[in-house]
């Protein structure tokens, strides 16, 4: 039986957290939307992680193609105030890793819309986070 040679994801939790205000957050939510992957951008936001492509999706029917995933930023909406975002863990893939990108680099692709990095963003108050994974199931 041959080794496992596999790379594995890079995953980074942000503590504290970066938290984007909602001037921020609409700013960088807005500039996502029209950098979405289906058309012609890199990147794929939903409500709970936004996902850096190497490229826009080329497959059929708006379909990933061959376009490689970089790597994820976990967000939750509306925490910890309306209208904010907070970003709380990264995940780099190896296709990612290969091609350079950091944890920080990935954040502040996203977080450059705002005029922000992840080391020029705001922190959440440590008391103010969630105690568990919002997405883990119990």
């Amino acid at each position: 039986m041959e080794p496992n040679t596999q790379q594995q994801d890079r995953v980074e939790v942000i503590r504290p957290a970066a938290v984007l205000e909602a001037r921020a957050a609409t700013q960088v939510l807005t500039a996502l939307r029209s950098e979405d992957v289906s058309t012609g951008g890199v990147w794929n936001a939903s409500a709970s992680v936004w996902q850096r492509y190497d490229r826009p999706w080329n497959g059929v029917g708006g379909t990933r193609g061959d376009a490689r995933l970089m790597g994820s930023v976990a967000v939750m909406y509306d925490t910890p105030a309306r209208h904010e975002v907070t970003v709380y863990r990264v995940t780099i893939t190896p296709a990612g890793g290969d091609m350079g990108w950091s944890v920080e680099a990935l954040c502040d692709d996203a977080l450059k819309f705002a005029g922000l990095t992840l080391a020029s963003c705001p922190r959440a108050e440590l008391n103010s986070m969630p105690r568990m994974d919002p997405f883990k199931r119990s």
